[in-house]
């Protein structure tokens, strides 16, 4: 058995066992397999699939369309891959509901940094409710609850979570401390119970007596039944006449005054909910932008990276023309690109754009030579986007003097200047200062012709 064998062999047997765990929802260890079975065998299609619809099933949608994308580049025609990313696509309500939860999870982390743990809870809650499989919203919101001491509510979201991924660290860590939580409070409640048995407590009037239970209290039971309600009788008339009358006057007003606290409270909550919420609404408004904006740079990362792993395909095929791929390597944004990516595009480029600026300046000059501008105008601004200061500048005079015949002033001008600061001291530079200048004095506009734009 060769060594390629030896590795496909042991990337299926991750494979298959990251298969049987996400079958028994342990996601986490599912995640681990298939990792490793991928290390193995980086083009494994069924590994790479497999692994976004486990990060799917937990809630995280950004990791599942990364691995969807790069098992569809491995892979492009039948591919389920492809079935994943339209059904993620056409649901567009759902990735809106997603992002949402996202942003508020991520807003609960910000208000945690601040000790806001109210408010971080009233964001998680709205996550969860809006996406039901985010695993690490449940959890923070369970690791809150623990921290405010409201433990239901923590059993609750802990369960949400370990029923999502049965084996996740986390999620068993929290666990634990639930169920020491709840043995140390069962402990004081039998301490506490074991001590009341310790002790008898009975009232003498409006007085409560607690004293230690001894054998001779029990043999005497009957006789101190008789001494106490003797007792109580005189003290409760002594009571009634000097101190019941004025309590039950105090106790009015306590109550008044009781009530009088609580109205207050609860109008400052209700204002402290109402300013909460007008924050969140100005926060919702003032962000709806960047979510949108925020939206279109995912989507226009996704298309960058599709765009160019297909041309590098066809690249190294040879199957496609200069002047096509360059179409498409225009439309690419490379900033929004990963490493990956970025190293993809510029291996690319480096050859590519060199020689299409070549092919395109000799084009433009003969266009201008037959006063066809509009077309050298085309074919100068791809050479714009490929090398602004390519030939020193030529290029850029050559596309100002196009602007000029033309009749574009403005445009011609806006080059002109940008030349004469961007390349000082060059041909270009020394030939857009002659035609603003000709303008300035009123004489003739500076033609020269497409000749004067070569080395």
């Amino acid at each position: 058995m060769d060594y390629t064998t030896k590795l496909s062999y042991q990337s299926m047997y991750w494979y298959n066992d990251g298969l049987k765990k996400a079958k028994i929802r342990d996601l986490s260890g599912a995640i681990a397999s298939l990792k490793k079975s991928l290390q193995y065998n980086r083009g494994n299609i069924a590994s790479r699939n497999l692994l976004g619809l486990v990060y799917y099933g937990r809630g995280d949608i950004v990791e599942a369309l990364v691995e969807w994308v790069l098992s569809k580049n491995f892979q492009s025609h039948e591919n389920i891959a492809n079935y994943y990313i339209q059904k993620v696509r056409e649901s567009q309500e759902e990735l809106e509901m997603i992002n949402q939860a996202i942003r508020r999870y991520n807003q609960a982390l910000l208000y945690c940094q601040q000790n806001g743990e109210d408010l971080a809870i009233i964001q998680l809650k709205k996550a969860v409710a809006a996406h039901p499989t985010f695993v690490k919203a449940h959890q923070l919101l369970a690791l809150l609850y623990i921290k405010t001491e409201q433990y239901g509510e923590a059993r609750q979201s802990i369960r949400a979570a370990h029923k999502l991924d049965t084996t996740n660290e986390i999620t068993l860590r929290y666990m634990h401390e639930l169920n020491q939580i709840r043995k140390a409070r069962t402990v004081k409640i039998k301490e506490k119970d074991k001590k009341e048995k310790h002790t008898v407590t009975y009232n003498i009037g409006n007085e409560t007596i607690i004293q230690p239970v001894s054998s001779s209290y029990k043999d005497n039971a009957g006789l101190h039944s008789v001494v106490n309600i003797a007792l109580g009788v005189l003290v409760g008339v002594a009571v009634m006449w000097f101190l019941i009358m004025p309590a039950m006057n105090a106790s009015r007003q306590e109550k008044v005054n009781q009530q009088t606290v609580e109205f207050s409270d609860k109008i400052a909550t209700q204002e402290a909910q109402i300013s909460a919420l007008k924050k969140e609404l100005e926060e919702y408004r003032s962000t709806s932008e960047e979510t949108q904006n925020a939206q279109a740079t995912a989507e226009s990362t996704q298309s960058s990276y599709e765009i160019v792993m297909s041309i590098a395909a066809h690249y190294r095929a040879g199957d496609m023309s200069d002047a096509a791929m360059l179409e498409e390597l225009l439309k690419v944004n490379a900033d929004s690109l990963g490493t990956v990516g970025r190293d993809k595009f510029e291996e690319i480029t480096s050859e590519l754009y060199p020689r299409m600026c070549s092919n395109l300046f000799a084009t433009s000059q003969q266009n201008y030579e037959v006063a066809n501008y509009d077309t050298a105008i085309t074919n100068l601004e791809q050479v714009m986007q490929m090398d602004a200061g390519y030939n020193d500048g030529a290029a850029m005079l050559l596309l100002a003097q196009s602007y000029e015949k033309k009749g574009d002033q403005d445009q011609a001008n806006m080059k002109y200047q940008k030349i004469i600061e961007d390349y000082p001291d060059t041909d270009a530079a020394n030939a857009a200062q002659e035609a603003l200048d000709a303008q300035n004095s009123g004489g003739d506009n500076a033609d020269g012709d497409a000749g004067s734009t070569e080395e």
